[in-house]
């Protein structure tokens, strides 16, 4: 059937808001004539978004205040909206009752969208009662209209999954609404093709919930907590579920239930009915249900209508106004003028004008968000601050107050641990940091960070159990799906990130000083590489922020050869982190810095014995303006911090760095829970091959930094060197001379060359596999001893005479361990084989200045970075990431940008 013989002559759009005006526009892409629009009367003086469409089109617009009186239809109007000879009546969004006369007129009959899976929820409040009732599915129906009812033949319906925490406006936002007017523009279609069916509605399961008004919200306390958040959140925001406060009625919204654990501190707040009182905390206020559960909800609006955040209740009213500067008149004057030309029905904008009580619609609260931003860049205004300062005064001092950094939002509590070392103070919290703040894990559960140096505490810390992973999660998820971060412009993020790399160069010199003490790091190396080289990751990511793009595609299968096909690059969403002990700050920089640049939110798991710098980056984070929830640290063990992350359903992506036993059973756990995107960079043996043609001096200088670097707990330190026969043994001697030139003791000290490793139980596996190099025949020629002193040393060592089936020539010492075997010149291929012949394949190196050698090699080696005559060059622009059992995925570069990106092909025919 040709698309010409399907349209309409004429349709009728009988319906209001802006679900009409987009039903109405989509309709008339789809080539109908729409021969009247019949909506509501204008309100005070605006006229509805469906009106101001059609009459921009020149399309008849009939603005009737009722059709029928005491139930009988108004002949007058009846005979108006006949004489448009309408064949279709389609009724988005309609909110009047429309006489039979009208809706059996049309050749077509009448159909009529209904935000609910008829039959359940007939009635005007269906969108409420899917929620009150805890439905855990929702959607629209299309069908042919009835008188008022909703008992009509149902054409087609559509569902969605209702998540924990929607409310109206969420799921009529991310569903009911774009959905609906796809829905209904289909509808609308079948019935032009001959297939739209009329299916009789069930009586099974019909159901019929009175209208929701503001007199029969009120709260019934006397059940468990998840049926309150049902009725809060199936009330929000019209017309408000509310209880008695102080003998006034307050409304409540933004409810989510919270997780079982330690409540948190804050003053208690006592409610009529309920069974025990609320607790007002920095996060909002926390209610009960008499199944001792707890809620928590965001924003309260107080008697006489003015909305406050719920952790305000007890200073809402204690702010005096600020007097105004010459330059902050000057923008109340401009912001006023904005109001005027928003609000054209007010005669003049008085100090008391209430933006909304004068007819400001949603529409006009982003125009005034944007308008402000305009005005005063350092204002960033979100919605809400506009519903909680309606009049032209409160709006003026909220915006006053955020130019001035007054703006009321409450200071970072930290519980420092304080230390005078390196000749500083050195201020440390030691509490997990979730949705923005530092706090206690469930239960108080805390434990010892060592100091590798001497064996001392350093400080308690806390410890996260399964419950604190959910809260970081669930706070991690609003902040993607509701917060301000995911309706960030990415200049605007980019800007957060360099402020906060700003403050880590600010305080590089505490953050060198606990690395240093947390994981033994020599200081000097751990202000160059370890804090260095993350204020670099920092900063490379924040420019990429606003360069994500996709791509566009030319395809042709298709006829018409009309079609338009391209890419858009979207964050993942709430993604897992889990980084190891060797670069604490470092690896949580590597991965964290590409997964906020894309766009996602972080909960993060530092390694149990190095949690140090984490939690004071998160710090630095708050400092910076990364907005709550974004950012999450949670020391603990991985058996449950990092188990519960790689099976949490709400996680999307897993980023870990570790080694290959743990990275296999992560994959599996990941695969099980959610199929979630994982990347792991895993365990190395990373060979290195040295030609008798090299520069021996550099070979020997590079040679023991592959091993020693950063005490040898380096991914991707050389495991093994392959050195030509011919020049072995005086390369060996180099060594030994350079060996004995190291200094090794207090990491603080400049001088140090060599500090202690990182734990103790890492120091007795390197004690193990020198003993077990030395039972299996290899010649110790150096080192392979714990240094006498106190504290976790380990003296660098060198194994000579090491054969290839050797268990230190094939595993993982990740430690200052250098193994040396010997190859005969002139066989390259020999050589790559020995090399390549293991299942880690991360990193790789070669030194000769023969050219066409080192290209050849390079292209032979099987490991995802090879060095040539250098090593362990990283740079935050090269990707970094190895092959076979050393994981997959890529940090660093752009292409670490796609480990936490998808990527959605879009085709458009025209």
């Amino acid at each position: 059937m040709l698309w010409a013989q399907c349209f309409f002559s004429t349709i009728a759009v009988i319906g209001q808001s802006l679900f009409g005006q987009e039903v109405y526009k989509e309709l008339r892409k789809d080539g109908h004539t729409i021969v009247g629009v019949f909506t509501i009367p204008d309100k005070d003086g605006k006229a509805d978004p469906l009106a101001v469409e059609a009459e921009r089109d020149n399309v008849a617009v009939f603005k009737f205040p009722r059709w029928r009186l005491k139930g009988q239809a108004l002949p007058e109007v009846v005979a108006q909206y006949k004489a448009t000879g309408a064949e279709l009546n389609v009724l988005p969004f309609c909110s009047q009752f429309i006489p039979m006369e009208v809706i059996d007129h049309p050749q077509h009959g009448s159909i009529i969208y209904h935000p609910s899976l008829l039959p359940r929820h007939r009635g005007a409040s269906a969108i409420n009662w899917t929620l009150i009732h805890g439905d855990k599915k929702g959607g629209f129906t299309v069908f042919w209209a009835d008188d008022g009812l909703d008992t009509g033949p149902i054409l087609l319906q559509r569902e969605c999954d209702v998540e924990a925490n929607d409310t109206v406006s969420t799921i009529y936002k991310r569903f009911l609404f774009p959905e609906g007017v796809k829905g209904t523009v289909d509808a609308v279609r079948l019935i032009a093709e001959g297939k739209a069916p009329r299916i009789t509605q069930p009586t099974e399961g019909a159901t019929y919930e009175c209208i929701q008004k503001k007199d029969n919200s009120q709260i019934d306390w006397n059940q468990p907590a998840e049926a309150v958040h049902n009725w809060i959140r199936g009330n929000d925001k019209v017309p408000g579920a509310w209880a008695t406060v102080d003998g006034q009625r307050v409304t409540f919204f933004g409810s989510s239930l919270v997780a079982s654990g330690a409540l948190p501190k804050g003053q208690p707040l006592e409610i009529e009915g309920a069974s025990r009182p609320g607790i007002v905390t920095k996060a909002g206020l926390m209610l009960f249900g008499n199944d001792g559960k707890a809620l928590l909800v965001k924003n309260l609006q107080m008697a006489e209508g003015k909305m406050i955040p719920a952790g305000q209740y007890f200073s809402s009213g204690s702010s005096a106004a600020v007097e105004l500067t010459v330059e902050e008149r000057a923008f109340a004057l401009q912001m006023r003028a904005v109001w005027q030309s928003i609000l054209t029905n007010v005669a003049e904008i008085q100090d008391s004008t209430d933006f909304f009580k004068s007819g400001a619609a949603s529409m006009d609260v982003v125009r005034l968000v944007e308008e402000v931003k305009l005005r005063a860049a350092g204002c960033h205004l979100q919605n809400e601050d506009v519903y909680m300062n309606t009049s032209f005064q409160e709006f003026i001092q909220m915006c006053v107050r955020k130019l001035r950094g007054e703006d009321g939002e409450e200071e970072l509590q930290v519980d420092y641990v304080e230390k005078e070392v390196n000749n500083m103070t050195v201020r440390m919290p030691h509490q997990l940091f979730i949705n923005g703040e530092f706090v206690d894990a469930e239960g108080g559960k805390t434990y010892k960070t060592i100091n590798p140096t001497d064996g001392t505490a350093i400080c308690e810390v806390s410890l996260a159990q399964v419950g604190d992973v959910d809260r970081a999660v669930a706070a991690a998820k609003e902040a993607f799906e509701e917060g301000e971060w995911g309706r960030m412009n990415p200049r605007d993020r980019g800007r957060l990130l360099y402020r906060l790399a700003d403050l880590m160069e600010q305080h590089q010199e505490e953050l060198a000083t606990i690395e240093t003490m947390d994981s033994g790091a020599v200081y000097t190396l751990a202000l160059k590489t370890h804090v260095g080289m993350s204020i670099q990751t920092f900063r490379y990511f924040a420019g990429w922020c606003d360069k994500i793009h996709g791509s566009t595609i030319p395809i042709n299968q298709a006829r018409p050869n009309r079609n338009l096909t391209f890419t858009k690059k979207e964050p993942i969403g709430v993604c897992g982190i889990v980084i190891p002990w060797n670069y604490p700050l470092m690896m949580l920089a590597w991965k964290t810095a590409a997964c906020l640049a894309a766009g996602n939110t972080v909960v993060l798991k530092p390694a149990q014995v190095t949690p140090l710098t984490a939690v004071k980056f998160a710090e630095l984070a708050a400092m910076a303006g990364i907005p709550k929830g974004v950012i999450n640290i949670l020391p603990g063990s991985g058996s449950v911090v990092g188990q519960r992350l790689s099976d949490h359903p709400d996680v999307r992506k897993l980023g870990f760095t570790g080694s290959t036993e743990i990275g296999k059973h992560i994959m599996k756990s990941c695969a099980v829970s959610n199929v979630k995107k994982v990347s792991l960079e895993l365990g190395g043996k990373s060979p290195l091959i040295i030609f008798s043609d090299c520069d021996m001096d550099k070979a020997v200088r590079s040679g023991m930094s592959s091993v020693f670097f950063n005490k040898g707990e380096n991914c991707i330190a050389a495991g093994r060197l392959f050195v030509e026969d011919t020049i072995h043994d005086a390369f060996v001697a180099r060594v030994l001379v350079e060996m004995k030139k190291m200094k090794v003791g207090d990491p603080m000290d400049r001088s140090t060359d060599h500090g202690p490793q990182n734990h103790r139980a890492h120091l007795e596996k390197l004690l193990e596999f020198c003993r077990t190099g030395v039972k299996e025949g290899a010649s110790l020629l150096r080192g392979g001893q714990q240094v006498d002193r106190p504290g976790f040393f380990f003296e660098p060592t060198l194994f000579t005479d090491v054969q290839d089936h050797m268990y230190i020539a094939v595993e993982e010492s990740f430690g200052p361990v250098m193994i040396v075997s010997s190859f005969k010149g002139g066989d390259v291929d020999e050589v790559l084989r020995r090399a390549n012949a293991t299942e880690y394949g991360l990193a790789s190196g070669v030194f000769t200045r023969d050219i066409s050698k080192a290209l050849y090699v390079s292209e032979k080696l099987n490991a995802g970075t090879v060095f040539v005559n250098t090593y362990n060059k990283t740079d935050v622009a090269a990707p970094f990431g190895g092959f076979k059992q050393s994981g997959f995925g890529k940090d660093l570069g752009q292409d670490a940008l796609n480990e936490y990106l998808k990527t959605k092909a879009v085709t458009i025919e025209y």
